[in-house]
């Protein structure tokens, strides 16, 4: 039977259509989009061409408010570096408790290394953002908010376009960290007060080594990678031209199936939540059950071991994700779920499954038949080591 793949907010298959756009960059149009010449005049149309694409994907008002970049996390540190170099008065910066590791590795850095402040605003049990707590964190002292659009284990979907209106009444920027949302939730910057936007290619069925940030025309911005005057003087360096031309009809069909997708998406995800919640007892659903990505569902089983789970499940051909990690002896549980106050019996044994469109129905009947019965057989187990003291 062939594999079924739901570790798509991981990474998505490159589609076939992506693939065949990118072909050209590598064999004919392989020019640097930089130089003056004919090759480099065919790849600087290329680029063009999937700038505009992206645009149109995010709304942004101008094609140069499109800077590529080699991914989210290159975008999330490039947008939050630069507040802090431009606004360097303003030594503070406010996040979510549940932010991508691309934002808190590198706010813990530099509250550490450059003395600055960083305020984390909670989340509640369905991993919804504290907005009283937002709001109290807000000040003059506040160089940039970055909050992300959606949460890449939950899936929950934060306010994006309101937290930025709160920010911009203390003069901060505002950046979110789009990764999951772009391409799955409809977005039209232009209408919004956001200053800065990142997402990358290999979440919307692009390829991986390739991102962009939205850069608000009118906002500073200090280079992260700084060199040559490529991306209008934003990031240095030759462009991936394929893979920039990838993301660009990755894009397009995001745009152009986004409704459509999302739909279908949504009732599998859906069945496959109703189908394990009735078949498995003491398991429950994670993350906001209203604003939530159609193709995310976090489901914690109590009193199992994920990482377990996830190797019976890989031998079946099932691939899927956890956010926890327990280990004989040592844990660590997901800091998404500690923000939301799981318990830990339940969120050692959180598995997160993240659909896409080459999922089918067959997918969804093959993972209801199976993941019931690995979950009983894990806890009729004897546990060799039992870090919570309440159970496997």
């Amino acid at each position: 039977m062939r594999p079924i793949y739901l570790d798509n907010n991981a990474s998505t298959r490159v589609d076939p259509q992506v693939y065949e756009a990118m072909r050209p960059l590598f064999m004919d149009q392989f020019g640097n989009p930089s130089s003056k010449h004919g090759f480099g005049a065919s790849a600087r149309t290329a680029v063009k061409k999937a700038r505009q694409q992206v645009q149109t994907l995010i709304g942004a008002q101008f094609e140069d408010e499109i800077a590529f970049t080699s991914g989210g996390t290159e975008s999330n540190n490039a947008a939050i570096l630069s507040a802090l170099e431009v606004m360097p008065h303003r030594p503070e910066i406010v996040i979510s408790a549940v932010e991508h590791p691309a934002v808190l590795a590198l706010c813990a850095d530099l509250e550490k290394t450059r003395d600055v402040k960083v305020h984390m605003v909670p989340v509640d049990r369905h991993g919804r953002l504290d907005i009283d707590a937002y709001r109290a964190a807000l000040s003059p002292g506040v160089a940039i908010v970055s909050i992300m659009w959606a949460n890449n284990e939950t899936g929950t979907i934060f306010p994006a376009v309101e937290l930025a209106e709160l920010a911009k009444d203390v003069g901060a920027l505002f950046h979110t960290d789009a990764v999951q949302a772009v391409g799955r939730l409809p977005i039209d910057l232009k209408s919004t007060a956001i200053d800065m936007l990142s997402l990358s290619g290999h979440k919307l069925h692009g390829p991986k080594g390739i991102g962009a940030l939205y850069i608000r025309r009118g906002v500073y911005f200090r280079p992260l990678i700084k060199g040559g005057r490529q991306e209008r003087n934003r990031r240095a360096g030759t462009e991936n031209s394929p893979g920039i031309v990838g993301l660009g009809k990755a894009a397009e069909i995001a745009l152009k199936f986004m409704d459509e997708d999302g739909k279908r998406i949504k009732s599998l995800r859906d069945r496959l939540e109703c189908g394990l919640l009735q078949r498995i007892p003491d398991a429950f659903v994670t993350g906001d059950p209203m604003e939530r990505l159609s193709n995310t569902t976090n489901i914690a089983f109590e009193n199992v071991e994920a990482d377990g789970l996830l190797v019976l499940l890989d031998r079946e051909g099932i691939a899927c994700s956890s956010g926890s990690a327990c280990t004989c002896g040592s844990t660590e549980l997901s800091h998404v779920l500690t923000a939301m106050n799981i318990a830990g019996s339940a969120a050692q044994g959180a598995i997160r499954f993240s659909l896409s469109r080459d999922n089918s129905g067959k997918d969804i009947d093959r993972v209801l038949e199976i993941v019931p019965a690995l979950v009983e057989k894990l806890r009729d187990s004897v546990p060799t080591c039992n870090v919570y003291g309440d159970g496997i």
